[in-house]
Order: structure tokens, then C-alpha cells, then sequence
């Protein structure tokens, strides 16, 4: 099955751009997944073109319109998810890119300028505003371009090998172990001994004891998420009182 990645955006031609190359450029070109940028000005009904207007109730800034979003979401194939790129939205996690990655594929909206007109999400429910994270970019072309990249490198033989996507920062809802390679001496620091004993079930426990330890240091959010976890009960285990 193919993963159709479609995006509605004011700048179609940063599309597919740093995912034409590497990884993703060469499922693109095996046909793998599929990037059909479409240009939201097409849907503009006055001559001008016209995608945005004034806040009601005045501020600074444009407002992308709701008719003209509606018009250029209705134009494209129904059946997947489809992201709003905005600030104000629920951030993506990888467990979410995850069951993307497994579906048909994507429709994504970039925002651009104050964001969008509220009554869009009103009236097209299916909508799922997303946030990449807690910052402020000049448009959602970047954030969909990152957002897709987490979703390719994930489909069936696109990483050379299938464990790299399963070993890594958020599957286990900790933030990866550090990683070392050769030389084993580098400016007087050494790679962990652990690392080259070739003890197999030592390396992996002090792999999960040091993602444990970095994600209480460096994410207490998602080492708290991580631990209210491990301490409920599992699905139908019996309590005791």
C-alpha cells in the first residue's frame, strides 16, 4: 500500500524538497509514498486570489479564510486523517505518527499569518489541529515536512533495518540511550566499558538504565508519563486491598 501525503499550502513548491533526497527521496521515487502539493489560492473565488482577510474584532495580523480552506480540503481524496498545522494545537506524538504511518496516508494544512478562521474546524470536524511543538514557525510547511519525514521513515522498508524504529526516544515513552562508536579513545574519553564487554544483558540494562536516568533529567513530563504508567495496574490484573 502506498502512502499518499497530500498538502494544501500557499508555497507548493517546498514540497517535496528536503524529502526528495535520502531516505524519503528514494521511497518517493520506488513509489512508496506519494507528495501531491496543492496550491490553496486555486480556490480563492473573487480575481484577486484573495486567501485572507482582517481579524474580526481587529488586531494585528491576516486571517486565512474559512470558505477558501473548505473549498481546497473538500477538492482532495477523503478517507484519511487530515492535520491543521497550528500553535493551538494538541502536540504530535510519536505514538500518533505511528498509527499515520500504518493508514493511507495524510492530509495536511499549513497555516500561515494569524492562523486559521475557527468556524473551518467547526465545520469539518474530521480536522485534527496539531502543533509540532511549543514554538511559533511563519508557517506549517516546515512543521509538515517534519511531521511527514516521521511518517516515511517508518513504512516498510524504507530504515535498513526494522529494529532502528522501534529503539529509539519516545517508542517506550523514554527518550533514547546515548550511543557511542569508534575510535574507542577520543580526546581522552573512552567509550563505556559496559559497551564492550559483549555482555549482552548487561548492555541492555544499563541502555535502559540510562534512558531512565536522561528522561527524569532532561523531560520530567515524560518521565512522569512514563512512571504513572508502569504504576497502574495492567489490564485485568486483580488489586489488592
Amino acid at each position: 500500500m502506498t502512502f499518499a501525503a497530500t498538502i494544501l499550502t500557499l508555497y507548493p513548491e517546498m514540497f517535496p524538497g528536503p524529502l526528495g533526497v535520502s531516505l524519503a527521496g528514494r521511497a518517493l521515487e520506488r513509489g512508496d509514498w506519494t507528495c501531491d502539493a496543492v496550491q490553496i489560492r486555486d480556490f480563492a473565488n473573487d480575481r484577486h486570489r484573495t486567501v485572507d482577510d482582517t481579524p474580526a474584532g481587529g488586531g494585528a495580523g491576516m486571517v486565512l479564510k474559512a470558505d477558501v480552506l473548505a473549498a481546497a480540503l473538500d477538492s482532495v481524496p477523503a478517507g484519511r486523517p487530515v492535520l491543521a498545522m497550528t500553535p493551538r494545537g494538541r502536540p504530535i506524538t510519536q505514538a500518533r505518527i505511528r498509527a499515520l504511518s500504518a493508514g493511507p496516508g495524510v492530509t495536511i494544512l499549513c497555516g500561515r499569518f494569524e492562523g486559521f478562521d475557527e468556524r473551518l474546524f467547526d465545520a469539518r470536524p474530521q480536522i485534527e489541529q496539531i502543533s509540532l511543538g511549543d514554538i511559533v514557525l511563519s508557517g506549517g510547511e516546515p512543521a509538515a515536512l517534519a511531521i511527514l519525514d516521521a511518517c516515511i521513515r517508518l513504512l516498510p522498508g524504507v530504515m535498513g533495518a526494522a529494529s532502528s524504529g522501534a529503539e529509539e526516544s519516545f517508542e517506550e515513552g523514554l527518550l533514547e540511550y546515548p550511543q557511542y562508536t569508534r575510535p574507542a579513545e577520543w580526546e581522552g574519553r573512552t567509550i563505556p566499558e559496559v559497551l564492550r564487554s559483549g555482555d549482552h544483558a548487561k548492555i541492555a540494562a544499563w541502555r535502559k538504565q540510562r534512558s531512565e536516568d536522561d528522561t527524569r533529567l532532561r523531560r520530567p513530563d515524560l518521565w512522569e508519563r512514563y512512571s504513572d504508567a508502569r504504576a497502574r495496574p495492567a489490564s485485568g490484573a486483580r488489586r489488592k486491598d
